[in-house]
């Protein structure tokens, strides 16, 4: 495949598959509460401070260097390492932002599904060839549309959260086309043969797979506690405290 008829097939299995998971609907309509919208970024903050791990175990096992240069200035953006704020102390301050302290943060047990979720996308850079870790990657080709609704949402439905919490946001948005293009380059470059490209197709739906198991956890945990509380106010009619 070439590099348009790749994007087209990143697409279709990716994005074609399957619409907005519902937690995400409500998260852009500003349909959470408060306590449903703090327990996101608690148990999302888990995948956050995985991904550089993740990052490290592909970059450990690449053994073509022009892939290691591209690779570990990646991994040094995600560690906070450059300009932009890094993975873990970006969202810290976006849990800030919503009144949720750092020791709350790092000390939050995460729900088991989320872990689960997580956890298996950490294992998968391990068992996997160095390339299909690269590949998984290109899950976040359609990043910058989830960016720009979350970025809107806030600003519209969640005036409570800081406006220091979208710092966060703001960065990733910066950089996610350069990010994007060196994943792509490298597989591309690498992937010679239709198979080979099927299966960094297959990577990318895996991780795909990992965000959505992450959102179903939080999401069945937000009902039951909807169900137990249904006077709870919505996140658009609450004000700061």
């Amino acid at each position: 495949m070439g590099r348009e008829e790749f994007l087209r097939a990143l697409r279709t299995n990716v994005l074609g598959r399957r619409k907005m998971h519902p937690l995400m609907v409500l998260l852009h309509e500003g349909e959470l509460s408060r306590e449903q919208l703090k327990s996101w970024i608690v148990n999302r903050f888990y995948f956050q401070e995985n991904v550089p791990v993740k990052d490290a175990v592909i970059l450990s096992k690449c053994p073509e260097p022009d892939v290691r240069r591209l690779w570990i200035s990646r991994l040094l953006r995600r560690e906070g390492m450059q300009r932009e704020l890094g993975d873990v102390e970006g969202w810290v301050e976006l849990a800030t932002a919503a009144g949720i302290s750092r020791e709350r943060l790092m000390g939050s047990r995460v729900l088991p599904g989320v872990r689960f979720a997580v956890d298996s996308y950490v294992n998968f850079a391990r068992t996997s060839s160095w390339l299909e870790g690269v590949a998984a990657s290109l899950v976040e080709q359609f990043a910058k549309e989830e960016l720009l609704a979350r970025i809107d949402a806030f600003k519209r439905h969640y005036s409570w959260v800081a406006p220091s919490g979208l710092k966060f946001f703001m960065s990733r948005l910066a950089a996610v086309d350069e990010s994007n293009e060196v994943a792509l380059g490298i597989v591309m470059k690498y992937c010679i043969t239709r198979k080979a490209q099927n299966r960094a197709v297959s990577s990318a739906v895996f991780a795909s797979d990992v965000n959505w198991s992450i959102n179903d956890a939080i999401y069945m945990d937000a009902f039951s506690q909807s169900l137990a509380s249904p006077e709870r106010e919505k996140g658009r009619h609450q004000t700061a405290s």
